[in-house]
């Protein structure tokens, strides 16, 4: 079963919630796992399973970074929102760091996370990782 991360900043919430909304079917297939505010309305609002770490700003993107660095998670969805400052920013440059130095699938847009998953994407049969 592929791990996926779902995490979003405040101002990206109702992109994720809906992101999830559509694609219910496929993510629920996956073992989900998000800070705490995500993973709380995921679950809540979409009805999907998720194993919830610290918010971003009490140190959950490093406790994910972890995860990733140690091969449990197979893609991170982290909707970002550039437009807005965050205090814990070296948390989340070290998410994205680590994503991309151990060649994770990443998304910080919905564009992106649609493809990830996508039918020809990570999470289908057909897809790059095992």
């Amino acid at each position: 079963m592929k791990t996926i991360a779902l995490i979003a900043h405040d101002g990206k919430k109702a992109d994720i919630l809906q992101f999830a909304n559509d694609n219910k079917k496929v993510l629920a297939k996956c073992k989900l796992i998000a800070t705490r505010t995500t993973g709380k309305l995921m679950k809540e609002k979409v009805g999907l399973k998720v194993k919830c770490y610290m918010s971003g700003p009490m140190g959950g993107d490093a406790e994910i970074a972890a995860l990733v660095a140690n091969k449990k998670v197979h893609a991170v969805i982290f909707i970002t929102d550039p437009l807005d400052a965050h205090p814990h920013d070296p948390d989340i440059h070290g998410l994205l760091r680590v994503c991309n130095v151990h060649n994770i699938p990443l998304a910080t847009n919905i564009a992106t996370a649609q493809m990830i998953i996508s039918r020809k994407g990570l999470f289908s049969d057909e897809g790059m990782m095992e």
